[in-house]
């Protein structure tokens, strides 16, 4: 019911305005400035597991079993669904020691390094949207991306996770990305919202430059139409459609059948194909017309 409810408001708030096309001026210096007239792209949201470093899907499975529950049932959502607070602390343990185990044989992307550096060196700044908890985040950040900012990192602790767009909308705010609040109705819709939101923040200051001081006007909301979103999964192809940024599908074995999802704007086979695109100008998929 809480998934439910906070998806389907964000969805409203988000579709009510038109989105950008998915195309940004290229990176590169253009002589002449011919693409002065593009968007310009203001940030990556990168997914960690099958993303960041290579897919560790035997980790899910063994999370399953661990918890019982098939392969259609989504783990977070079993986990939030149970009954008592003990029960949820006690499979989040079991999820966790999981992770926690398994991040010892992370392995980094092919072309991450390379990535990155691209990234570093154009000023391109890059956010962090997974559903892992911090440990192994931090475990990978330190072991193969030391030296290389990421901010905000939103992990698990966040809540509603992917594939609710909140996580990207809450990093899109967070670097200055608004788009203007158009009257009452909307306001109420984006309050709620952000009080969700806000989940993700860790002190007081945060939460309240998230919602507002209570009685306060709220004029402007997170703005994901300039920012691409990359990862390995349905959850991440929807969050960042349903946020408005465009997406890109690190392709592999097992979810190529994501490569033709209507969610995903461009496919790609290693990290350092993006900085040909990104030199040249990002161009993904028209829009539908119903979104």
């Amino acid at each position: 019911m809480y998934k439910r409810l906070c998806f389907s408001t964000i969805t409203m708030t988000m579709t009510q305005y038109p989105l950008r096309s998915r195309r940004f001026a290229p990176l590169r210096e253009v002589a002449g400035g011919q693409h002065h007239d593009l968007p310009k792209l203001h940030g990556l949201i990168f997914d960690v597991d099958g993303t960041l470093c290579l897919p560790q899907n035997h980790m899910f499975s063994e999370m399953r079993a661990a918890l019982r529950i098939p392969k259609h049932v989504d783990i977070l959502e079993h986990i939030y669904s149970l009954p008592t607070r003990a029960q949820q602390d006690a499979a989040m343990a079991s999820v966790r020691a999981i992770e926690q185990r398994t991040m010892a044989s992370q392995i980094a992307q092919p072309g991450l390094a390379d990535l990155m550096a691209y990234l570093d060196a154009r000023g391109v700044r890059k956010g962090i949207c997974t559903r892992n908890f911090d440990t192994p985040v931090s475990h990978l950040l330190g072991k193969f991306l030391a030296g290389h900012v990421f901010h905000p990192i939103v992990t698990r602790d966040f809540r509603p996770p992917k594939p609710d767009p909140a996580g990207l909308l809450y990093i899109a705010r967070s670097w200055g990305l608004v788009r203007a609040v158009e009257g009452p109705g909307d306001e109420g819709e984006v309050r709620e919202v952000l009080s969700e939101e806000s989940s993700g923040s860790s002190s007081a200051r945060e939460k309240e430059a998230a919602v507002g001081r209570r009685g306060e006007q709220i004029s402007e909301v997170g703005d994901a139409s300039g920012l691409i979103m990359v990862g390995d999964s349905i959850d991440d192809m929807t969050a960042g459609r349903r946020a408005g940024a465009a997406t890109v599908l690190l392709v592999n074995d097992v979810n190529a059948h994501l490569a033709e999802h209507e969610h995903t704007d461009m496919v790609i086979e290693r990290l350092d194909d993006l900085i040909q695109v990104l030199d040249h100008g990002f161009v993904g998929r028209e829009l539908p017309h119903n979104l």
